[in-house]
Formats: structure tokens, C-alpha cells, sequence
């Protein structure tokens, strides 16, 4: 039981910073003062926050199929939970990724935008996980 412990621990470390370096990134690039200058540096590290909680998240699921032979039992509403927040993640990376590819194209307008979307989608994960914890 600790080894398992000790693994859906350190993947939840992972999850966590990733979850508050998703939104955080992306609220510090708007508030208090607009900082669409940093768009760039804040995206990488958005990016690689989307993508530690895409293999952190799949890392649960395979934590419980080595521990216990199976996947978590989720409830309708923990699926629909998990579904959310799968597509937010997948939609978040994607978005900056695109931002990286694009953005230096774009205007304030279009960079504002574009870190206000991933704003929303990364509350939208948190909100997520919520359900997501409770109704499993």
C-alpha cells in the first residue's frame, strides 16, 4: 500500500503545480496589468503545464490498472467531470501551441483573447476536478 500511496501522491504533486501554473500563467499574463508583452514566455509555460496534467491525468488511470486491475468506477456525473477536463486540456495545449506557432502575427486583441480562452479553459479543468473528485 505505500508504494501505491506513494505513486498517486507524487502524480497529484505533478497535477496540482500543472493545474495552478495552467490558470495561474494565463491570469498573470491579464491582471492586474496587462502583460501581452510576456505572451510568448507564459505560453511555453502553459504549454507544458497542459501537458503535465494530460500524462499526469493519464498517469491516474494507469496507477489504478497497475494497482488494481481496473480504472476507477466513475458516476455519470465524475465521467462527465472527466470528460470536461479532458477537453480542456486537450483544447488548452492546443491553443498554445497555435498561440506559439501564430502569435507573433497577431495583434493585442487577438493575443488577449487567446490568453483569456485559455483562462477559462483552465478554470473550467479546476471547476472539473471538483466534480470530478467528489462524485467518484
Amino acid at each position: 500500500m505505500w508504494s501505491e500511496n506513494l505513486a498517486y501522491a507524487l502524480t497529484q504533486v505533478v497535477h496540482n503545480f500543472g493545474a495552478a501554473a495552467v490558470l495561474g500563467g494565463a491570469v498573470f499574463v491579464l491582471w492586474p496589468a496587462s502583460r501581452l508583452q510576456d505572451g510568448r514566455t507564459f505560453a511555453w509555460l502553459i504549454l507544458v503545464a497542459w501537458g503535465a496534467q494530460i500524462i499526469s491525468g493519464g498517469l491516474f488511470g494507469l496507477t489504478s490498472l497497475y494497482y488494481y486491475g481496473e480504472t476507477p468506477d466513475l458516476s455519470r456525473i465524475a465521467m462527465t467531470a472527466l470528460g470536461a477536463k479532458v477537453a480542456a486540456a486537450l483544447t488548452g495545449f492546443l491553443l498554445a501551441a497555435f498561440y506559439l506557432i501564430r502569435g507573433k502575427h497577431w495583434g493585442s486583441t487577438g493575443v488577449k483573447r487567446s490568453f483569456q480562452a485559455l483562462a477559462a479553459l483552465g478554470a473550467t479543468a479546476l471547476t472539473a476536478a471538483a466534480f470530478l473528485r467528489w462524485f467518484s
